[in-house]
């Protein structure tokens, strides 16, 4: 599903405009991404969370030139789903 079919059936079933729920959806998603840039993690309590994990420095291989090189240690977003969540889709 898309950003813009995720607007559609928000606009649908709410009657708001489809403009004013795709710059809705915007703002929430710039607000997940500046929070998880500044390290701050985002829960949506029934649904889940945006977190922001840490991966620690490790060795590499270049192998075109059979090289090591190092990684170093960086944050990546991730989402965790809540428990509920999972239910529902397991099912």
């Amino acid at each position: 599903m898309t950003k813009a079919e995720i607007a559609n059936e928000i606009s649908k079933s709410t009657g708001i405009e489809k403009t004013a729920v795709i710059s809705v959806i915007e703002q929430f998603m710039a607000v997940v991404k500046d929070s998880l840039a500044q390290g701050d993690n985002v829960y949506l309590r029934g649904f889940g969370s945006f977190i922001v994990k840490t991966r620690a420095e490790k060795t590499a291989r270049n192998i075109s030139k059979n090289t090591t090189i190092i990684i170093p240690a960086h944050n990546i977003p991730a989402f965790k789903p809540a428990n509920s969540f999972k239910e529902e889709v397991a099912k």
